[in-house]
């Protein structure tokens, strides 16, 4: 089933207000019920959206890198990074969604990295445990979007996949904007095998 076309029903479950050491958000919890499958994402909003197409970046969710600091991938940086460039213009979207380690979950995430350990990059690691290279589809993150009525956005991201679930649902997106922090020796073979097996638009590799 191609769930990119499936009706979707999504529903904003909570709000509140957020400060961070980033500066001052509006954070809000949404639901996604399509394919006969629920999924949550959270929303940090910054400013006030309407007028030139605003900042956004998609996030999908990685406990080892965004809380626990891995230097096996990049995804803190990133994260940290997109924070920031929102802080910097006063105004923007984050969106975080239930995705960790490319969809296979936590603990496959874990098996994955075993066998990442025994000479088997990302993508291979995900095969090998039964899996598509990557689950993600974005269809629930590309929808909060729209709850928020952006039809145009400058999308901080370097998977051309974010480009695309923006533009089935009918969302321009008017600049991608790189999100690439430098490589380290523990992630210089994870963004290489992003750029190599998954297209990613990544400079100097």
């Amino acid at each position: 089933m191609d769930m990119s076309t499936t009706s979707l029903r999504l529903s904003k479950v909570a709000e509140a207000d957020f400060p961070s050491r980033f500066g001052h958000f509006r954070i809000y919890g949404f639901e996604g019920v399509y394919a006969g499958r629920r999924e949550e994402a959270v929303a940090l909003k910054m400013g006030d959206l309407a007028g030139p197409p605003p900042l956004v970046r998609l996030h999908s969710q990685c406990l080892t890198g965004d809380v626990f600091h891995s230097l096996r991938c990049d995804c803190r940086a990133q994260l940290e990074l997109a924070l920031q460039s929102i802080s910097a213009e006063g105004r923007g979207l984050l969106i975080y969604e239930h995705k960790e380690g490319r969809g296979i979950g936590l603990l496959n995430k874990l098996r994955a990295y075993q066998l990442q350990d025994q000479g088997a990059d990302t993508v291979e690691a995900n095969e090998q445990l039964g899996f598509e290279a990557d689950l993600r589809n974005y269809r629930l993150p590309a929808e909060v979007a729209l709850y928020f009525g952006l039809r145009r956005v400058r999308l901080l991201s370097n998977n051309p996949s974010k480009i695309k679930a923006f533009e089935r649902v009918g969302i321009e997106v008017v600049e991608r904007i790189p999100c690439q922090v430098p490589a380290l020796e523990h992630s210089e073979a994870y963004l290489r095998t992003k750029k190599e097996k998954l297209g990613h638009l990544l400079e100097g590799f």
